[in-house]
């Protein structure tokens, strides 16, 4: 049997992109919660968590995000593989006791500058991405203002800080977007005002090479450490 990541997907908008074709190797089991599927319980193999247009305290609005942030830690706490992915990062941060509030520098948007810090060198997801200076996709307001204790910062950026961070052996959360097609970009992009929309998905849609060079290692390697989670777990309980 593949091993199976569990992904949480927020919206319709903010699907797996890139990231369908990357996963090679595991299976990906989509849950739709804003359709009113559960959120389950467990993630025995891996979980990805998306991003969307939630905060991620806005319980309210979105209800399934209790039960998503109750996931995360638990399987955090299992030490199966999770990738938070922007709303997912947060949702992460704050499920591990970190914070997350409103950026102050307001809506960071377009393709932006990650600076990889040495402790990507040794990392199992970020060892692979070759440029210490990557171009990422960026759709977001709020902040990871406060990392989890003991969370390992692996990349920052020049309007907000925290880009990029691992917890323990088996958890990373990014801020940016490296799941994001152009194609993706420009459905978020349209009808925003205040910004200059046309050049952002020019900018976007030029980096398209770099994109895919920079962030399919990442996914891979993702994939590769839910797969020998899977098979270490399984070999445990046959």
């Amino acid at each position: 049997m593949d091993a199976r990541v569990v992904v949480i997907e927020h919206e319709a908008e903010a699907g797996l992109g890139y990231f369908a074709a990357w996963l090679a190797g595991v299976e990906t089991l989509v849950v739709r919660p804003y359709l009113g599927e559960p959120v389950p319980d467990r993630a025995r193999d891996g979980l990805l968590v998306l991003g969307g247009a939630a905060s991620a305290w806005d319980d309210e609005e979105y209800p399934w995000l209790p039960a998503t942030r109750d996931l995360i830690k638990t399987t955090v706490d299992d030490g199966a593989p999770v990738l938070g992915i922007c709303l997912g990062a947060q949702l992460m941060t704050l499920a591990c006791g970190g914070e997350v509030r409103r950026g102050a520098p307001g809506l960071e948007i377009g393709a932006g500058t990650i600076h990889l810090l040495p402790e990507a060198r040794a990392d199992r997801l970020f060892a692979g991405v070759a440029a210490p200076e990557s171009v990422a996709v960026q759709y977001h307001y709020d902040a990871m203002t406060t990392l989890p204790e003991q969370a390992v910062l692996l990349a920052t950026g020049d309007a907000y800080p925290n880009q990029a961070y691992r917890l323990g052996d088996n958890a990373w959360a990014v801020q940016f977007h490296p799941e994001a097609t152009p194609d993706i970009f420009r459905e978020w992009t349209t009808g925003l005002t205040g910004h200059p929309v046309s050049e952002l998905n020019s900018q976007v849609d030029a980096a398209r090479s770099r994109l895919q060079a920079h962030w399919r290692p990442l996914a891979e390697a993702f994939a590769a450490v839910v797969a020998e989670h899977a098979t270490r777990v399984r070999g445990q309980t046959a």
